[in-house]
């Protein structure tokens, strides 16, 4: 199975019981709501999947129960986010033991490597590999920015196929395109640039809400795809105050609780990370209901 890196790809939480196991039956849940919705792959051990938590044994049953779900209807991806090489080269090779078809990779974590080391820290794990790659660009949150040089060089590899775009600067999408054109598949990172993005020529969305809004991901995409922009952007408009969850620092808790309230997940994390209480859960939850309450109808979009 290719990657064509075009469409929604949910970036997926991870699902916990109460007793801190795997919740693969509400993993699956959600797993066949996203299919069912449409969307083009999944990303497993990303951020929202609070991979730096996770056993090797826990995401290899990810990965692997992934894959047996989706019956090779979509593809699985596998984030690498590792501090050393040799962890990020072991870490493709149990991607493809476990049966994903790509990988994602952000820069070196726990040390800001310069020009030369991100370059070479890229070409290394994506010369080990067949599986397509798709760098993840986030200096925000990670201090590294893989820049348009970087690129230049990375263009060497040719199974480093796309960029999950997540500079937050929208303007890079154009840079991009007119220094590579079509050599890499751009796919926005940032939930509330997205229908930006996607109108500037990104090919693609990894999602944060899509965990629990699908279908209207979805829409949103394939809309802006058909050049059907006034309807996109209504969809857009409301679900701005829910996209505006994934940009916090605790998205993860934020976006399990709206799993919640849309009956596809939990709030169930694993610590550090705490579940949300008080006046802060209240907050979110009133966004999380109201989008609920006035979620748009979508049944007549394909007339």
């Amino acid at each position: 199975m290719s990657i064509t890196w075009t469409g929604v790809y949910p970036a997926l939480t991870t699902k916990f019981t109460a007793g801190d196991e795997l919740d693969l039956e509400l993993f699956n849940k959600n797993l066949q709501f996203q299919l069912e919705s449409g969307v083009n792959g999944i990303i497993l051990g990303g951020t929202l999947g609070e991979a730096s938590v996770l056993s090797t044994g826990e995401k290899e049953a990810l990965v692997k129960f992934a894959v047996e779900q989706m019956r090779w209807q979509v593809p699985v991806i596998l984030n690498i986010a590792e501090g050393a090489t040799r962890e990020a080269l072991q870490q493709a090779r149990y991607a493809s033991e476990w049966g994903a078809k790509g990988i994602m990779m952000l820069p070196p974590m726990r040390y800001k490597s310069d020009h030369r080391e991100t370059v070479t820290y890229f070409k290394t794990v994506a010369d080990s590999t067949d599986l397509p790659v798709m760098i993840y660009n986030n200096p925000v949150d990670y201090k590294i920015e893989v820049t348009l040089d970087m690129f230049g060089e990375l263009t060497a590899c040719p199974n480093i196929q796309a960029v999950k775009e997540s500079t937050r600067d929208v303007t890079n999408v154009t840079r991009m395109k007119n220094r590579f054109g079509d050599r890499f598949k751009i796919l926005c990172g940032v939930d509330t640039l997205a229908m930006e993005e996607l109108c500037l020529g990104a090919d693609g969305w990894v999602a944060g809400l899509v965990c629990a809004f699908p279908a209207e991901t979805v829409a949103i995409y394939e809309l802006v795809k058909a050049g059907r922009i006034e309807e996109a952007t209504k969809i857009y408009r409301w679900f701005m105050p829910l996209l505006e969850l994934d940009i916090h620092p605790k998205l993860v808790q934020y976006i399990k609780l709206a799993e919640k309230q849309a009956g596809i997940g939990s709030e169930e994390v694993r610590p550090p990370r705490l579940m949300l209480v008080g006046e802060e859960r209240e907050r979110v939850l009133k966004i999380i209901n109201e989008g609920i309450a006035t979620r748009p109808d979508l049944k007549n979009l394909n007339q």
